[in-house]
């Protein structure tokens, strides 16, 4: 009996993390898909472009190692090396050899990438807390009752 019953829990346990994380997943996704149109149509730049700028423009030295680059934002070191390549393209940033080890080499942000930043940080995040203000009519697809609820869940599980 009692092994029916602690199964019984953790399967439901699995299936209420399962479905919290799908919803937030989902939400993510949706807001993502948003942004990244608002941004290439209002600004010419992509989601991820102005993700590795506005990392750059935060990180020491203003430059990110490409492998770093790629890990923050969730990207391969082939993905990355394109998008940088894109950045260039756009004068957003350039590419930098490591002094110390030749092979490493660096994304640095540029003076054109930085005043970018700072000129679309402001209705960039105005943009968020309006998609995530209306979300329920931005996107009626997606079950946000229960939104926090998975927030917590998953919440709990960070440390």
């Amino acid at each position: 009996m009692y092994m029916e019953f602690s199964e019984g829990k953790a399967e439901a346990g699995a299936r209420n993390l399962s479905a919290s994380w799908a919803q937030v997943v989902a939400v993510v996704a949706a807001v993502d898909t948003t942004l990244g149109k608002w941004l290439v149509d209002n600004y010419g730049l992509g989601l991820t472009e102005y993700r590795a700028a506005l990392l750059l423009s935060r990180a020491s030295g203003r430059e990110l190692r490409i492998t770093e680059l790629a890990q923050r934002v969730g990207l391969n070191q082939s993905s990355v090396t394109r998008l940088v390549g894109r950045m260039e393209s756009k004068k957003l940033a350039f590419r930098d050899t490591c002094p110390d080890d030749k092979r490493g080499v660096y994304a640095v942000i540029t003076e054109h990438g930085l005043d970018t930043i700072k000129r679309i940080r402001e209705p960039y995040e105005a943009k968020i807390c309006e998609l995530l203000g209306n979300a329920a009519k931005q996107y009626p697809q997606l079950d946000l009752v229960d939104l926090d609820r998975s927030f917590a869940t998953l919440s709990g599980l960070i440390s």
